[in-house]
């Protein structure tokens, strides 16, 4: 093979529902979420990720229905603790109701295990990229957050165990836009042959 030139691939339904898979923010998704047994799909997924010595470093915590209020009770608290506005508050508790479903993604490291840290880091990563490839052959939209409330000693506390640490949040449910195409993508741009 000395040259990857564009084709399409076998198998092309699974394929190009893959490769049609795109976050889709909060604002955008709305009931129905994914039911129980939905989500219990989507996580069986994820114990299907490469798990160099099977750790299994990853858990899901789910908040939907009335938990979302206490995610939002979290996040307003956050605010205030940072000193936000009475607008700011207000977007913090959208920011943890707008979707109908909430995942917790958390981790846990074992920095002792002779398993290196960045091949658990890579079992949480494909974990999480399958529970988002899951929900979207489900037809469900989904988005992966972060940012600095997953730092937060409160928050963590609300979803962690010792020894974990809270990687963000995947909101999911169904989406109220069309999908957008991404446009093609340049797969030269990651690939070259050896």
């Amino acid at each position: 093979m000395d040259e990857l030139t564009p084709t399409r691939c076998a198998n092309g339904a699974a394929l190009d529902l893959l490769a049609s898979r795109h976050s889709v923010g909060p604002k955008h998704l709305g009931a129905p979420g994914p039911s129980a047994e939905q989500l219990r799909c989507a996580f069986a997924a994820a114990l299907r990720t490469p798990d160099h010595g099977k750790l299994i470093p990853f858990r899901f915590v789910v908040v939907c229905g009335d938990s979302l209020e206490r995610l939002a009770e979290l996040f307003v608290d956050y605010g205030r603790r940072c000193g936000k506005s009475d607008d700011e508050l207000a977007m913090e508790r959208t920011r943890a109701v707008q979707a109908p479903v909430v995942i917790a993604v958390v981790a846990r490291i074992d920095a002792s295990n002779a398993i290196p840290v960045h091949e658990q880091w890579i079992a949480v990563g494909g974990a999480l990229t399958n529970v988002l490839n899951a929900l979207h052959f489900m037809g469900f939209g989904a988005k992966m957050l972060s940012g600095l409330r997953t730092a937060d000693p409160q928050i963590g506390k609300a979803f962690c165990r010792d020894g974990e640490q809270l990687v963000g949040w995947i909101s999911t449910g169904t989406p109220k836009v069309a999908s957008r195409a991404r446009g093609d993508d340049d797969v030269d741009r990651i690939c070259s042959i050896f």
